[in-house]
C-alpha cells in the first residue's frame, strides 16, 4: 500500500501549527509559524517589505520571532500590517495578537487605544501632515512645553490649552502645525482651534474615525537659525464621553513639559496618577500617584527633560 510522501505530513503539521498560532498567539510564535509556513528566509520577508515601502532590519525581524522585542513604532506597526499580507495571513490577525499582548501588559488602562487604532491614527495623521507641507523635522526645537488640560462637568476633555517655548535651528521657520488627538468618539470638526499668543490660525484638517485634527500656527516673523520665540494656542474640544487620562508622545528628546489636568468642581475623581511609556505598545512604568489641589481640583507633573516616549496623567471616577 502506498504511503503518502513524508514532506506533505511535515507541511499540514507546519499548517496546523500556524492555525494554532495564529488563535491562540503569543505575536512571535504565530510570526515565526507563518514564515515558516511560507518558506521564506528573513532576507527575503525584508525584501519583501521593502517593496512595500517599509524599512525593517533583518536583526529586529529576528528579534520579533523570537519574542526579544514587540514591534512598537508606528513604522514597526506598518510593518505588521504589511507582513500579514506578504505571508498570506488573515487580515489583522497580527494585529490583534498584538494588541491582545498590550492588553494582558497594560490592564490598568481603560481608555489605552488598540493597536489597530494606533496604526490607523499614525497613517491618518502622515497624511493630513502631508496636505500641509508639513516635513517630519519643522525646524524647531522645543525649550518647554506648558500643557494645561480642562476636564468639564460632565467628566469630559472640554479643551487644553499650550503655551510653547521654541529654538530654530534653521532659517526661514514661520510656523508651527500642532495635533490634537480626541478621545474615542470625539468630532474633530466641531472642535475650534484658538490662536491666543504670538500666532495666527492657519489652515486646520481633521479625520472622524481617528479623532485627529491639525492645525497650523502662523508666527507673526520668520524665524533665523538660533532665534527663540514663544506662542500660545488653545483646542476646544468637548465633543466625547467620558475622559479617563491624558498622554503626550514625544519623538527626539527636548526641553521641559508640563501638564495640569484641572477638573469641574461637580466632577472631581476619586484617583489621579502620573505614568510613563517608552512606546504606545510597551507596559506603563513610573506610577505615581497625584492628590488634587483644593481650590482648583487640579493635578499636575513636570518632567525637567522630556525623553522619547509618553507621559501622561490617568483617573478613576470611581
Amino acid at each position: 500500500m502506498p504511503h503518502a510522501p513524508q514532506h506533505a505530513d511535515v507541511a499540514d503539521d507546519v499548517t496546523a501549527e500556524l492555525d494554532s498560532a495564529l488563535r491562540g498567539g503569543p505575536f512571535h510564535v504565530a510570526l515565526r509559524a507563518a514564515i515558516a509556513a511560507r518558506g521564506l528566509p528573513l532576507q527575503r520577508v525584508q525584501h519583501h517589505l521593502s517593496r512595500h515601502g517599509v524599512k525593517v532590519g533583518v536583526t529586529s525581524l529576528s528579534y520579533w520571532q523570537q519574542g526579544a522585542r514587540r514591534p512598537q513604532r508606528p513604522e514597526s506597526l506598518r510593518a505588521v500590517r504589511a507582513l500579514e499580507e506578504i505571508l498570506q495571513l488573515p487580515e489583522e490577525s497580527l494585529i490583534r495578537l498584538l494588541a491582545r499582548a498590550d492588553e494582558s501588559t497594560g490592564a490598568q488602562r481603560p481608555a489605552a487605544r488598540t493597536y489597530r487604532s494606533l496604526v490607523a491614527a499614525s497613517d491618518v495623521l502622515e497624511q493630513l501632515l502631508a496636505e500641509l507641507d508639513c516635513p517630519p523635522d519643522g525646524g524647531l526645537h522645543t525649550l518647554g512645553h506648558h500643557e494645561r488640560v480642562r476636564i468639564g462637568a460632565r467628566r469630559e476633555l472640554a479643551g487644553r490649552e499650550s503655551h510653547h517655548i521654541v529654538r530654530a535651528h534653521r532659517d526661514g521657520v514661520d510656523r508651527f502645525v500642532a495635533v490634537h488627538h480626541g478621545d474615542p468618539g470625539c468630532a474633530p470638526e466641531r472642535m475650534a482651534v484658538h490662536a491666543l499668543d504670538n500666532c495666527r490660525t492657519g489652515r486646520v484638517r481633521s479625520h472622524h474615525d481617528t479623532g485627529i485634527l491639525v492645525a497650523e500656527l502662523l508666527f507673526d516673523t520668520r524665524l533665523r537659525a538660533g532665534d527663540t520665540f514663544l506662542f500660545r494656542y488653545g483646542v476646544e474640544d468637548g465633543t466625547a464621553g467620558v475622559s479617563r487620562e491624558y498622554v503626550r508622545g514625544f519623538g527626539p528628546a527636548g526641553g521641559q513639559y508640563v501638564l495640569q489636568v484641572r477638573f469641574d468642581e461637580n466632577a472631581l475623581p476619586a484617583r489621579c496618577h502620573r505614568f510613563a511609556q517608552h512606546s504606545a505598545a510597551a507596559p506603563r512604568s513610573g506610577r505615581q500617584e497625584l492628590a488634587l489641589t483644593g481650590r482648583h481640583h487640579s493635578v499636575h507633573l513636570v518632567e525637567p527633560r522630556v525623553r522619547s516616549g509618553i507621559v501622561g496623567i490617568a483617573w478613576d471616577w470611581e
